[in-house]
């Protein structure tokens, strides 16, 4: 009877791991072969119809043709540059925020902080981008128009502050996470020190959570990155290099979003269109791999320290 029960767990046990495995390799298939038809589709630029990837990325010539026989242009530096200045102004407008909201979730209020506070930042991350997109254009827009007496209030600020809300729950629930795992030890050993509140939440909190705080930061970035709608219906799509705030461009996403239904398949444009979309894989790779890296210095940093 115990060797019935011994082997029928032992099944179970098997099988559940064996479907987790599996489940497992779908994942890190799924992404390669994502990664693959990326590499496929987006290197006809370069190996169907000759551009460079000098043209590519520093051009800001943006005329490829829709056609299978090409001869356009395909440099991408304005959607380049838009893309980062967009998502680096919401980077810096949301970090403050983001990281003051971890700190009054974890160490400041905590009861009120965890039971009201933080499910209003995590519903912020269930709204839809299109909802923000709207918000953004009946309302900022024309607030900009109206502080800064702007002709038009579409522009890279107003993708910026709309990108902001936007990455501002991720960027806090991981920080606060980060914060929360500090150990009490470290806190009861400041406060036996002398220390203040305030004193041991920037002297041993903080920089105790610094990976976990830049990995959700870094998470923030991705997220922007990667969104679209909300950003065309505020930036004011215009193929022009950004050259201040108040400048209507474009981003990569939004130009993706905008030309990938109506090119024509095996066309110039719609392969210009698959490289942009394989740069954008490489930088969430790239964005992921620090993600890891800070992640996983903190042991190395803590040996440091001692």
């Amino acid at each position: 009877m115990i060797e019935k029960t011994t082997k029928e767990m032992f099944k179970k046990e098997y099988g559940w791991r064996s479907l987790s495995t599996l489940l497992g390799l779908y994942v890190i298939v799924l992404t390669v072969v994502i990664g693959a038809f990326l590499i496929f589709k987006g290197s006809d630029t370069f190996v169907k119809f000759g551009h460079s990837i000098g043209e590519f990325l520093g051009s800001t010539l943006w005329e490829p043709m829709d056609n299978a026989a090409g001869g356009g242009s395909t440099g991408a530096l304005i959607f380049i540059a838009g893309s980062f200045m967009t998502c680096g102004i919401a980077l810096l407008i949301a970090t403050p925020f983001s990281v003051g909201s971890a700190i009054f979730i974890t160490e400041i209020s905590k009861k009120f902080g965890e039971r009201f506070y933080r499910p209003v930042v995590e519903i912020f991350a269930g709204i839809p981008s299109v909802v923000y997109g709207w918000v953004g254009l009946t309302v900022l827009v024309p607030l900009i128009t109206t502080v800064f007496h702007r002709q038009v209030g579409q522009s890279v600020l107003a993708a910026s502050l709309v990108l902001a809300v936007m990455i501002f729950p991720t960027i806090t629930s991981v920080s606060a996470d980060a914060i929360g795992a500090v150990p009490e030890d470290c806190k009861n050993a400041a406060y036996g020190l002398g220390s203040t509140r305030w004193q041991t939440i920037y002297r041993v909190i903080v920089p105790a959570a610094s990976s976990g705080i830049v990995s959700g930061i870094i998470l923030g970035l991705a997220r922007a990155f990667g969104e679209a709608l909300a950003v065309a219906m505020v930036i004011g799509q215009t193929t022009a290099l950004p050259t201040g705030l108040f400048s209507t461009t474009k981003t990569l996403t939004t130009e993706i979003a905008a030309q990938m239904g109506n090119a024509m398949e095996g066309g110039e444009l719609k392969a210009a269109l698959w490289t942009m979309a394989l740069l954008l894989f490489v930088i969430s790779l790239v964005l992921i791999t620090l993600i890891h890296y800070f992640a996983n210095r903190d042991p190395e940093s803590a040996k440091g320290g001692k």
